[in-house]
């Protein structure tokens, strides 16, 4: 019976099409008996955070200028905080100039590179600023930016961008003094196909990261064609109107080089409208895997085969369809523990005229479409939802959800009033209740679902290091908006952030583990990747509700070894170094006592 259980999926998914179901068109506001909690406070102007997306858009409806582009949160200058860079657009049409633009910037646009000046005062209180070192840092990327991933890929203790594009691809290499350096070209990860997500892997196990890119569909000015929206009237391209692109995996040499191996890896074989990609252990082999979600097609879980090849299991897993069988238009993805098993469980962003999608993860690897068990898929229809993240924003041990929203059909009432751009939508934000099921907080959120905009990236971490979790969030043809998290700190926390011995840079696709004094285990996984096109913090917060107790935490690094770390006091971040706990043999189970 399990074995037909299994194979369900891909019964169902045989024949998929997209399914059809109505557009709920959602009021500009609504009246709630809930008091605002206001949850989360909009710090951008205050924090010197000024940045405005240009889409490059002529009233040609091109499909790309729709589409970008993605936030990250990195700290480039190892000074201990969060710095932000934001991905820009470009020119769109060959004959075009600004002058050309329904918005047309002041000057030409290019990407933006933030340093985060954290000081804290007298009382405890930290204070944001912002400083734009754009030009001092010498990256000059202008090409039509989409997502970016970040890696300390040479080993040499800084952290390192790589930019993907419509159109040539970036790889700016961090030379330590708060500069960058160009070196696509000598380390060989050119791609000029329509880039989206990217994330930064080691799928042999040998301590230094790879590169997986994750491409959409061909585009070109001479290929494109004008497409008609139900209601007969003219609107943006779909998925369909280009070929799929393949997604590419560049292997790392260890010497600042990398090799393609996209062909004979398995992960070209199969192209799909890739946007969306998370990198995990999905079935606890020891080796990462690849989760791809693609748009209005099977999404794919690349299953690592430990020779550098790939087999994609999703159909036989249960995570390529709904629990329907319609593919569907996958955007952003997140994987985390929001039951408390143990295990990872998948979240999609969809198109508006589907709900989103919460696969379970059953354990392994094997998942079920849970959607309607968490109640996330009836308050998703009429949203288009790309950013995403499971996230604890009240620090009370359970992951929470983020859907940054924003249409790519017009909205008709909005396109009525006479808006150039009708396209804006709320953000949402949904409680974790108990592992079982989800309460939808927009309404009472605050300033962080409030605005009417069109969301794409978003990248989640603490921005501020008072131990809760931060949003930014990046708005197509619209402003950067950076959301402190107002509730978090008023619970009990720790943070972690994983290094190996050699490096200062953290470790990502380790699994941290914590025992609560009321016996729940939390598990957590640091990463940088998910969400859409964009880039995460790589610290692990653990939220531990009323407990000010100190713990002991468990790390299963990457390599397959296991350290206990005791006696560690809440409310701090704390760095652990591989070796530096106790070590833990295969077999025991529960946590060593002093």
């Amino acid at each position: 019976m399990k074995s037909f259980f299994y194979l369900l999926p891909v019964l169902l998914c045989l024949g998929c099409s997209p399914r059809e179901a109505p557009i709920v068109e959602r009021p500009e506001s609504e009246n709630s008996a809930r008091a605002s909690l206001d949850l989360f406070n909009d710090i951008t102007s205050e924090s010197g955070l000024s940045f405005t997306h240009y889409n490059g858009m002529t009233g040609e409806l091109y499909l790309p200028e729709l589409m970008g582009s993605g936030t990250v949160l990195f700290d480039f200058d190892n000074d201990g905080d969060l710095d932000i860079y934001l991905l820009q657009g470009a020119l769109l049409g060959e004959k075009t100039t600004l002058e050309d633009s329904i918005y047309p910037p002041d000057q030409i646009p290019r990407d933006q590179l933030f340093r985060n000046d954290l000081t804290t005062d007298e009382e405890g209180n930290a204070h944001v600023s912002f400083v734009n070192v754009t030009e001092s840092s010498g990256i000059d990327a202008r090409g039509y930016g989409m997502g970016a991933a970040v890696s300390d890929f040479n080993h040499d203790g800084w952290l390192d961008l790589y930019i993907t594009n419509w159109g040539k691809n970036q790889m700016w290499q961090n030379n330590g003094d708060n500069t960058f350096t160009d070196v696509t070209a000598d380390a060989a990860v050119q791609s000029s196909q329509w880039g989206t997500s990217a994330a930064f892997l080691d799928i042999n196990n040998d301590g230094w990261d790879d590169l997986i890119v994750t491409n959409y569909i061909t585009f070109g000015y001479d290929t494109h064609r004008p497409c008609f929206l139900s209601n007969g009237a003219l609107g943006y391209c779909g998925p369909k109107s280009g070929v799929p692109e393949p997604d590419r995996l560049f292997l790392n040499k260890q010497d600042g080089t990398f090799q393609d191996i996209s062909a004979i890896s398995g992960i070209a074989t199969k192209p799909e409208a890739g946007l969306g990609v998370l990198v995990r252990d999905f079935n606890r082999d020891g080796w990462i895997d690849i989760y791809v979600a693609n748009d209005a097609g099977h999404n794919q879980l690349w299953i690592n085969q430990q020779d550098n090849t790939f087999v994609d299991e999703a159909l036989i897993r249960g995570c390529a369809c709904n629990i329907d069988g319609f593919a569907e238009g996958s955007m952003g993805v997140d994987a985390a523990d929001i039951d408390g098993d143990g295990d990872e469980d998948l979240v999609m962003g969809h198109w508006a005229e589907e709900t989103n999608t919460v696969y379970l993860n059953l354990g392994d690897g094997f998942f079920e479409d849970a959607t309607d068990q968490f109640k996330l898929g009836g308050p998703s229809l009429g949203y288009t939802a790309f950013g995403t993240a499971w996230f604890d924003y009240d620090n009370d041990g359970w992951l929470d959800l983020f859907m940054a929203n924003g249409a790519t059909n017009f909205v008709e009432t909005r396109q009525r009033a006479g808006e150039t751009y009708p396209l804006q939508e709320r953000n949402q934000l949904f409680r974790n209740i108990d592992g079982t099921t989800f309460d939808d907080l927009t309404e009472v959120a605050g300033e962080l679902c409030h605005s009417l905009e069109i969301t794409r990236g978003a990248s989640f971490g603490d921005i501020d290091n008072d131990g809760d979790t931060d949003i930014l969030i990046g708005n197509n043809s619209g402003p950067a908006r950076l959301y402190t998290n107002e509730s978090g700190s008023h619970q009990h926390w720790i943070g972690v952030l994983l290094q190996n011995q050699s490096s200062n840079t953290p470790q990502l696709q380790c699994q941290v583990n914590v025992e609560l004094a009321d016996g729940r285990k939390l598990t957590r996984t640091p990463r940088t990747d998910g969400s859409y096109l964009s880039v995460n913090d790589p610290r692990v917060l653990f939220g531990l509700g009323a407990s000010a107790e100190s713990i002991t935490l468990t790390v299963h690094w990457h390599d397959g070894t296991r350290e206990s770390f005791m006696g560690i006091t809440p409310n701090q971040y704390v760095t652990l170094k591989q070796g530096n706990g106790k070590a833990l043999s295969a077999g025991e189970t529960k946590e060593p006592t002093e």
